[in-house]
């Protein structure tokens, strides 16, 4: 079997997150020795959005696709770079005139990937094209890339994500979730040889609310006011998931959730 080695960490929640991702990259690569890395980083600029230098950062560090989500338009700066820079990701299923692109290629030869970036509809706020249509609008162009095909489903419900795994089952090798912050323990391999979890986690302060201030979450819980969330500084911990697929076949051999 060729053998492929994935690590797919996320989402990066403001400067602890940061911190805690350039802190963890040695250790992982050295415990785990990944042909790729794959980080979504749509938190990394204070919880919303993330800033050129940063995703310039990411690359710079060893990540070699960097995934987005609904708030990579947060921040305006990042534009020029979603056109220019072929490894950070928006989602692909936002209009073609949206800046940026929704999948890239990664490595060379029998480790060579490609990557999508897909954002689900159900409770975000967003009309965008059907994730189940732009897939399999998508699959021929990807398979002749190559076999091994990872997306990265950026949506809010379960179901969603596992409906989406259901149908693209045997035609790409994972779908990891994103979004949520909080990991799951659904890691799997479906029938036909697909990974699946329904969130990877976060990478940011530990005792937090999806990576912000508690205290800011639970007045906005009890007043329902729009109070904007902030990051806070702590203990931070990491999360993710650690793949082998293979490489002839694009099925995934092993997922493993990582936790630091």
């Amino acid at each position: 079997m060729n053998e492929i080695r994935v690590l797919i960490l996320g989402d990066v929640v403001g400067q602890p997150g940061c911190r805690a991702l350039f802190f963890s990259l040695d250790r992982l690569k050295k415990e785990y020795r990944p042909d790729h890395i794959i980080v979504n980083g749509e938190n990394a600029a204070d919880g919303f959005g993330i800033m050129p230098d940063q995703a310039e950062m990411f690359l710079a560090r060893g990540i070699d696709v960097i995934t987005s989500g609904n708030h990579i338009w947060q921040k305006k700066e990042i534009y020029p770079l979603l056109d220019s820079q072929e490894k950070l990701l928006r989602p692909v299923n936002y209009p073609s005139e949206a800046p940026g692109h929704g999948w890239c290629c990664t490595g060379e030869g029998e480790k060579r990937i490609a990557v999508v970036n897909i954002q689900g509809r159900t409770r975000m706020g967003s009309s965008l094209d059907s994730p189940f249509k732009v897939m399999k609008k998508l699959l021929p162009a990807l398979k002749k890339e190559t076999a091994s095909v990872i997306v990265d489903f950026h949506a809010e419900d379960p179901a969603e994500k596992e409906a989406l795994a259901a149908y693209l089952d045997g035609e790409v090798s994972v779908v990891v979730g994103t979004h949520t912050h909080v990991q799951t323990a659904d890691e799997r391999i479906w029938e036909k040889g697909t990974g699946y979890i329904s969130d990877i986690g976060y990478i940011g302060v530990r005792d937090s609310v999806i990576g912000t201030d508690p205290d800011l979450s639970v007045r906005r819980a009890q007043t329902q006011m729009p109070l904007k969330s902030e990051i806070l500084e702590g203990e931070t911990v990491l999360h993710g998931v650690f793949l082998i697929l293979d490489g002839q076949t694009g099925r995934t051999e092993k997922i493993e959730r990582i936790r630091i």
